[in-house]
């Protein structure tokens, strides 16, 4: 039987308005992390083209009045044209009280844009008058008066993120001491206490993807209890930073040359924290470099021995 395609639906567009230095540019980056396309101070007559334009992203427009020739009812305007098209349209409204505004200005000595040469409480006096009918028709309203940063990324979150979806960009790191600790780091663990497939003949040209090095690794006696311990710490420790509103973290795992050992804990902790829906990447920063290099890394150490005890191997 032949099947129609049906058309996906455009995706939803946000409209993001409100008092100056009521938290909209805030706004408008958490958005973009979680997945929306942001523009800000968007000239009205470019309004409606953009949002009649295909894409595959969720739009997020901030208009305030800052924006060239704005006008609210031009606003309200271009809601209702695309409302009628089936365009899902939300206007979301940024709103502060005017003390809380005052003080905000008065800390960043910043201008209001509505009361370059008179006092601060004019402008947003003025402003509150000019936006009224955008706040009374808006869908949402989110009054940040007693919000710090994080309080708003977490409102914003909680109304516009997708439900369920883990937004952190995890990143685990396998690396080798030797040519030192990544950069980027967020937090690391040190894999030298485990026993070092590298004295093994047969392992030693291998890496820590291929099951023998894996299971050398993890046939260690200490391996079951740290790498609990780990998987623990990182369960405990990930929807927080999530929370907190972290886009980016990296974990990393070092041991000698970055092919073994680092590569077997990342690449099974990547898996684990995949089965409980943490998206992540799996990134060997040393995995490809050549054995001699390690032979070479340990020997400037002195013994084999002496290696494993000193570092940085």
């Amino acid at each position: 039987m032949c099947h129609t395609p049906v058309d996906e639906p455009p995706p939803p567009v946000l409209i993001v308005t409100g008092l100056s230095g009521a938290g909209k540019s805030t706004t408008l980056k958490v958005l973009e992390d979680l997945g929306y396309e942001a523009v800000d101070n968007l000239p009205i007559s470019l309004l409606a083209p953009l949002v009649a334009a295909p894409g595959t992203r969720r739009l997020a427009i901030g208009i305030d009045v800052r924006t060239r020739a704005f006008a609210p009812q031009q606003v309200l305007d271009a809601i209702e044209a695309h409302a009628f098209e089936g365009r899902t349209i939300r206007l979301l409204y940024v709103d502060c009280a005017g003390h809380e505004l005052v003080r905000r200005f008065s800390e960043t000595r910043r201008r209001h844009p509505l009361a370059l040469d008179r006092p601060v409480g004019d402008g947003i006096s003025l402003e509150r008058e000019m936006l009224e009918s955008l706040r009374r028709l808006a869908d949402v309203v989110i009054d940040t008066t007693d919000f710090s940063n994080n309080d708003l990324r977490q409102a914003i979150s909680t109304r516009f993120g997708t439900p369920g979806a883990k937004r952190l960009t995890l990143t685990l790191m396998s690396f080798g001491y030797a040519r030192g600790i990544p950069r980027d780091a967020d937090l690391v663990f040190d894999m030298r206490f485990l026993k070092n497939p590298h004295w093994v003949p047969e392992l030693r040209p291998l890496t820590g993807i291929d099951p023998a090095v894996r299971a050398h690794v993890q046939s260690d006696p200490a391996y079951p209890e740290a790498f609990s311990a780990i998987m623990g710490l990182l369960t405990l420790l990930l929807p927080g930073y999530a929370r907190e509103g972290r886009a980016y973290l990296t974990v990393a795992f070092g041991c000698t040359g970055g092919r073994h050992r680092s590569v077997a804990v990342a690449t099974v902790v990547g898996g684990m924290l995949s089965d409980e829906g943490w998206i992540n990447a799996v990134v060997h920063r040393d995995r490809t470099r050549g054995t001699d290099d390690d032979a070479r890394d340990v020997d400037e150490q002195g013994s084999a021995a002496d290696a494993e005890v000193k570092g940085p191997e």
